[in-house]
């Protein structure tokens, strides 16, 4: 799979499903659904006590996740970059959501994801 034959639409409509997932299983600290997507590289990672500390530190400082938009979706041959801009309840002005978008094994996984 080359990233830099598809659109950008195209990989939107593939991360952004993903990425909602991500956000609401967040919010709701389920660590199951969270990684469902994920690479085995992030999985290894992001374990259930790693997953409770994070959420538990963003949900106390800048509430939940709110608004997300798309600003820019960076294509490479073997992954994509998508950017978002996103909001917070209670935090004020705009923030950073960003995912690197894989094909492995017949489907598209998440190798990276960040919020600052």
């Amino acid at each position: 799979m080359n990233f830099e034959e598809m659109s950008e639409n195209e990989i939107l409509e593939i991360a952004t499903p993903i990425m909602d997932n991500l956000m609401d299983a967040s919010t709701k600290i389920d660590h199951e659904r969270h990684v469902i997507n994920f690479t085995d590289r992030m999985k290894a990672i992001v374990t259930h006590e790693y997953l409770q500390k994070v959420c538990k530190q963003y949900q106390a400082e800048k509430g939940y996740f709110t608004d997300r938009e798309p600003v820019a979706v960076f294509r490479r041959p073997n992954s994509a970059a998508i950017i978002w801009k996103q909001s917070f309840t209670k935090a004020k002005g705009e923030f950073v959501a960003e995912m690197v978008l894989v094909h492995q094994n017949g489907a598209f996984f998440c190798d990276h994801a960040a919020v600052f």
